[in-house]
């Protein structure tokens, strides 16, 4: 019998980004406690979804029994770091039903007459549920950062508000899960090169894609910032190494899985006298 490999060190430990984070000297490459290769990675893809699978149906179960706690996985990277991917191979081996999925766009019209978080406070998941938030509010001090879209007081005034916002959110029983996809731009330049070759992937290439490209270093550094001044405790940033896509997919899901079984869920207890349904069905 084949033995799967699992991490020497989990992804809660091993990618953990503190407020001394430096971004420069994380290798996007590498595979942080898994020491197994990509058919290794896959395997264990394959064998932690049934765990989490079974955590994220208890966490449904209480909620229809009263609990009101919850789960916000935040993706965010540049592009083509693999977000769909999570969220079709570690997300998607959940119950859908148990899952809230939004990937903020570009604010609209109405969005911008209210502040930043507005929009973000309609889509948080609810009681017993796993929300999934593609991109997100950091778009408000990543993107406006490097665009000079708000002024360097507005966006040292968000960050405070971000802190506020999601311990909050953490007070109320939502568990934040923040996952950078650190991906190399060498790696980007050929995920980008490949959408170009593939006719079945010409669908997923944005011209402008370029345009953010040249503003590589500019991210970089606006991740640092944001990395620094958001990363708390309660609500802890994780910077997954991402040009390994099966390594990102099995990292989150291990991340996932670890605040998941740290809530110390269970399975609901019957509200009525399972022995006499037993013997009324028996009788049926």
């Amino acid at each position: 019998m084949h033995v799967v490999p699992d991490f020497s060190v989990s992804p809660t430990q091993a990618l953990l980004a503190g407020p001394d984070v430096d971004l420069a000297r994380i290798d996007p490459h590498s595979t942080p406690g898994f020491d197994g290769n990509k058919q290794e990675g896959k395997a264990r893809l394959e064998a932690g979804k049934k765990g989490l699978s079974e955590l994220q149906e208890k966490l449904f179960a209480e909620s229809r029994f009263g609990s009101s706690i919850s789960v916000l996985l935040i993706l965010q990277a540049m592009d083509t770091a693999g977000k769909g991917g999570i969220v079709r191979h570690v997300v998607g081996a959940v119950d859908p039903q148990g899952v809230e999925h939004h990937a903020f766009k570009a604010p609209t019209p109405t969005e911008k007459k209210h502040d930043f978080l507005w929009r973000i406070r309609k889509e948080l998941p609810g009681p017993g549920m796993i929300g999934v938030f593609d991109r997100s509010h950091y778009e408000d001090v990543l993107i406006h950062r490097v665009r000079q879209l708000a002024t360097p007081e507005v966006i040292e005034a968000r960050y405070d508000e971000i802190r506020d916002f999601e311990a909050g959110l953490v007070d109320s029983g939502t568990r934040v899960v923040k996952v950078m996809l650190h991906l190399s731009k060498e790696e980007q330049k050929e995920r980008l090169a490949e959408r170009l070759e593939r006719k079945d992937k010409h669908w997923k290439y944005n011209p402008g894609d370029l345009d953010e490209r040249a503003l590589w270093d500019e991210y970089q550094h606006a991740y640092q910032v944001a990395i620094e001044r958001t990363s708390t405790p309660d609500a802890p940033w994780f910077v997954v190494p991402a040009d390994r896509k099966w390594y990102a997919r099995i990292a989150v899901q291990q991340l996932l899985t670890d605040v998941l079984a740290g809530m110390q869920l269970s399975w609901p207890k019957a509200t009525f006298d399972v022995a006499a349904e037993k013997a009324k069905l028996a009788a049926t």
